[in-house]
């Protein structure tokens, strides 16, 4: 992992090329989204990942020194960790949210009609595979091929995030206040989406029901999330030393998050802020919980120097 020295004109060179390349694409994905196809809408938000390893090329920064050598014996754990405690907490945050809301529950395929119309259920039932199933196979690609095929794209906003702009933070901040800036930054990164499409709340979630406070709230409760997750994202690329680990996280969580999405009711309005995807309050519990452990333990570390 690179020892970074803070500069400040790479710094800035990197949000504004970083921000602005990755606004211009939201702006568009918003427009296929909304006038035209929302697939290949899903396909232009895909390609925007690839963005903050482009800010930093922009920026002049090097890329060699973000630990590339995958080194997996000496990093089993922390691969473990990367691989499974998403499908985990995940499991875990959805399970509290079915707790409180029950009737969300719902094998129906309703998600799957939300999301890909009817003809896309019709055509699974065709071929006999039930819903339930269905959800199955999505649990079983989780936590096996799921997580290492997600990896490569996530990688281009590693590379960004955790290999260039949280190095830098922590030498300009200190740790702590660079773990919860570099979250804020990196969920800001996201507002267009949320604010034109319904990114991860509303309408591009399935929940055209809308939710109270939009978009704000929803810009700012996304802000809380990727403060948590880039906790955790961070604290792995410290402990491995390796761009690959946080990557694997981060294709972790995409590949667990919409599990939870597909056994619930889509239309669940203000509900969509608490879960059951974990970029909700209640289901989101388990991971900020766990970031909030290391936070902790950073000071505790910092206070005993």
């Amino acid at each position: 992992m690179c020892n970074a020295e803070y500069n400040k004109i790479q710094v800035v060179k990197y949000l504004i090329w970083t921000f602005s390349l990755a606004y211009i694409i939201q702006i568009g994905a918003a427009y296929f989204y909304n006038n035209t196809n929302r697939s290949i809408g899903q396909l232009v938000v895909a390609a925007m990942m690839f963005i903050p390893v482009l800010g930093v090329l922009l920026s002049g920064a090097r890329l060699k020194d973000m630990g590339w050598k995958p080194q997996i014996r000496k990093n089993i754990k922390t691969i473990l960790i990367a691989w499974f405690a998403p499908i985990i907490l995940t499991a875990i945050g959805a399970g509290l949210y079915f707790l409180i809301f029950p009737r969300h529950f719902d094998l129906s395929g309703d998600y799957i009609v939300t999301s890909g119309g009817a003809e896309a259920l019709s055509q699974m039932q065709a071929q006999g595979i039930s819903y339930p199933v269905y959800a199955l196979i999505g649990v079983i690609s989780s936590i096996t091929y799921a997580p290492l095929i997600n990896m490569f794209v996530a990688l281009g906003e590693e590379i960004g995030w955790r290999g260039f702009l949280y190095p830098q933070l922590k030498v300009r901040f200190g740790q702590k206040k660079g773990w919860l800036l570099g979250g804020i930054i990196w969920g800001a990164w996201h507002w267009p989406l949320i604010w034109l499409i319904g990114y991860e709340y509303g309408a591009a979630a399935g929940n055209r029901a809308g939710y109270a406070g939009f978009p704000v709230i929803g810009m700012l409760l996304f802000c809380v999330i990727t403060v948590g997750w880039g906790i955790l994202h961070d604290w792995l690329y410290e402990r491995s030393g390796n761009i690959w680990i946080p990557s694997l996280l981060h294709g972790a969580i995409n590949a667990a998050a919409t599990l939870p999405l597909s056994m619930c009711l889509t239309n669940t309005g203000s509900a969509r802020l608490l879960g059951p995807a974990p970029n909700g309050i209640i289901a989101g519990l388990p991971f900020l919980m766990f970031a909030s452990v290391l936070l902790l333990h950073k000071e505790e570390e910092h206070h005993s120097e």
